[in-house]
């Protein structure tokens, strides 16, 4: 307990003198990287080999079933079966699980905005707002400040599950993740010497990707990311307008296709359907007030047409989410918006609490904070629900050239470049909000960071494939019900 006797004393305000660094002035560069080499004392690097789990480690089931009784019910079972089909989709959808495990391994102390579902898939081809095609981090749902190492480790571990699916070798896996934890550790070398504006304005452009390491890539190499670019080109508004929506009494409304995209005609009847008509159009209309002016007046150009209910991912199924048809111009002028329900992250149990109550928030502005670009109609809002509970959701266009990985077609040397690429993408991102010169001093110059997190990441694949074959006896002896899309 603070007493009068024990209570420091008040600290007063005084007026700087002209050219008086402030208190909270950024350190020398010689004292960040200090600091990054005196947390090999305490979290020597070699320690992030360590996995064993925890005496008193959470059920797996548990673990899923808490979470699957704040979502829509009839779509859990799905959920459960997309996690079924394979180790890999299991961890997709078993963040939270690996959340627990990673805390308590050993960390060096050193914060970043973390992704917080750092797995190659979440890596992909992305529209920037100028029109270019980048490649980046595409999903936020968990990202909160905290240890880099984890996000490392989530996806250094996503390659090994995936190598195992295509039949790689021990020796072939291990060649995988210590290339890609030594591009991260390179790259925040690289990112360690650069300004502050250099580092922000950093990004990856697929063309220019294509030229500066066509050598690197070889030919085979090449044309599959050509293949890739000129797909996730073609993967636009018009493409998903045209695949998502039908005429329906001369009016362009969103096919069905249950119980993947239901439209709110089938949803709803009568009253109720205008009553949630209502509510999800109250939501894109007071969601503006996060966007900029200038991409305000822009949504203000659309009129809102349609609702439907749509079914994504492997993880977020089951959490409410919605697709709205809005028209510009004319017929021919779509616009999609996704408007997905914000949950607390999976990693908040274990680390401090976000700043930000509102979880559309927190998702919003970890995107903007790790993303070199982020789309121009992401924004948040906080709404009642119809059932009376309070809920937070973030808004964001629809299929907007995106471009994503088959992992199952991939070579060893494919998913080698892939791995270097992601882990050169995750240092940018934890470059931006991380002291990446500390971090750079603790990896050094030597591979002892990149041996000891590919030994981790086969032991914890060993525990992703116990997980989900406890999820597969738990379907088997119907302790949870999983049902086909």
């Amino acid at each position: 307990m603070t007493t009068a006797a024990t209570r420091p004393p008040a600290r007063r305000s005084r007026r700087r003198s002209p050219g008086e660094i402030p208190d909270n002035a950024p350190r020398k560069p010689a004292e960040r990287a200090a600091q990054g080499k005196t947390a090999r004392t305490r979290a020597p690097r070699g320690t992030h080999a360590e996995y064993e789990p925890a005496p008193d480690r959470a059920d797996p089931i548990e673990v899923l079933d808490r979470q699957s009784r704040s979502r829509l019910p009839e779509l859990v079972p799905l959920r459960y079966q997309r996690m079924t089909e394979s180790p890999f989709r299991f961890y997709r959808g078993a963040a939270a699980i690996m959340a627990a495990d990673l805390a308590g391994t050993p960390t060096s102390g050193i914060t970043v905005q973390l992704c917080g579902d750092a797995h190659m898939l979440n890596f992909r081809l992305l529209a920037s707002p100028e029109r270019r095609l980048t490649f980046d981090i595409n999903d936020f749902d968990e990202t909160l400040p905290g240890p880099w190492e984890w996000d490392v480790k989530r996806f250094v571990t996503s390659l090994v599950i995936a190598g195992r699916a295509n039949g790689f070798g021990t020796s072939e896996r291990r060649a995988i993740v210590t290339a890609a934890a030594g591009a991260y550790r390179t790259w925040m070398h690289r990112l360690a010497a650069m300004t502050n504006l250099d580092v922000w304005y950093a990004h990856v452009d697929v063309d220019d990707l294509g030229t500066r390491f066509a050598d690197v890539m070889g030919r085979r190499v090449s044309k599959r990311l050509s293949r890739a670019t000129s797909h996730a080109r073609s993967r636009d508004q018009l493409r998903a307008f045209t695949k998502l929506t039908e005429v329906v009494d001369g009016e362009r409304r969103f096919a069905s296709d249950p119980p993947l995209l239901v439209p709110i005609r089938e949803l709803e009847a009568g009253s109720e359907r205008e009553l949630v008509m209502g509510w999800l159009g109250s939501i894109v209309n007071r969601y503006s007030a996060t966007l900029s002016a200038d991409r305000r007046s822009l949504l203000a150009q659309y009129r809102l047409v349609d609702f439907a209910r749509k079914v994504v991912g492997v993880g977020s199924v089951g959490t409410r989410c919605w697709v709205a048809l809005l028209l510009g111009r004319d017929d021919d002028d779509p616009l999609l918006l996704q408007i997905k329900e914000a949950g607390t992250s999976v990693l908040a149990d274990h680390l401090p609490g976000s700043a930000y109550d509102n979880q559309g928030e927190r998702v919003v502005v970890g995107q903007r904070l790790i993303q070199a670009a982020s789309d121009i109609f992401l924004g948040w809002q906080r709404v009642e629900g119809l059932d009376g509970q309070r809920r937070d959701y973030y808004i964001r266009q629809m299929q907007d050239w995106k471009g994503v990985v088959e992992t199952e077609s991939m070579r060893p040397d494919g998913m080698a470049l892939f791995g270097r690429l992601c882990a050169a993408t995750l240092a940018r991102a934890h470059a931006r909000s991380g002291d990446r010169i500390a971090i750079a001093a603790y990896l050094g110059n030597g591979a002892a960071f990149d041996r000891a997190v590919a030994r981790f990441a086969e032991a914890y694949a060993d525990q992703n494939e116990a997980d989900h074959a406890a999820l597969v006896e738990a379907v088997r002896t119907g302790r949870v019900s999983a049902a086909a899309s």
